[in-house]
This record gives C-alpha cells, structure tokens and sequence, in this order.
C-alpha cells in the first residue's frame, strides 16, 4: 500500500475527504480510551470487513501505542467471536508481516 488508501478522493474531492479525516480524528484521538485500545476496537471491525491491509496498519499503530502481540492476538479471538471465522483469515493475512 503506498501513500494515503484514499488519495484519489483527496485528489478528487478534497472538502469529502476533509469530512472523512475530521471523522477518524474525532474517533482517534485521545480521550477517556487509551489509544491502544481504540486501534485495537478498529483492528477488530477491520478483520471483520475483511480489510486485509487496516488490520496491518492498525496492528502498527497499536503496537507504536503500547499494545502486545498478546492483546493483538485476543483482539482477532474477539474479532472470532463477533464476525466469524473469515475475520480470523482477513487478520492472518494482515498481520502476517508484523507478528
């Protein structure tokens, strides 16, 4: 993945795209959660959506925010639990690199 997933948008809609990151600003910033644990909560709904290349990134930046591969780990048994066994695949694939 190079650059920014939605450059295209940036580049073509640059006020929506504002709209979007004001959006991710707002849920990831800190806040009465640790950091950890909302890359943690937005690792799991990736896994579950089968977004192979968040669950990458969001394993990094939870890392870089204190969490263990331990808790990445329970994030996918949790990810298991709510949207099945294709959210354990989509996780594999993403965190193959990182783990």
């Amino acid at each position: 993945m190079e650059g920014h997933p939605l450059n295209i948008i940036q580049e073509k809609d640059s006020q929506f795209f504002n709209i979007i990151e004001g959006v991710r600003e707002n849920a990831l910033s800190e806040g009465s959660i640790p950091m950890k644990y909302k890359f943690l909560i937005a690792l799991a709904l990736d896994a579950d959506h089968g977004a192979e290349d968040g669950v990458k990134v969001l394993a990094m930046q939870a890392m870089e925010a204190g969490a263990t591969k331990e808790e990445i780990m329970e994030t996918v048994r949790i990810a298991n639990f709510i949207g099945g066994i294709g959210s354990v695949y989509t996780a594999a694939n993403g965190l193959r690199e990182i783990l």
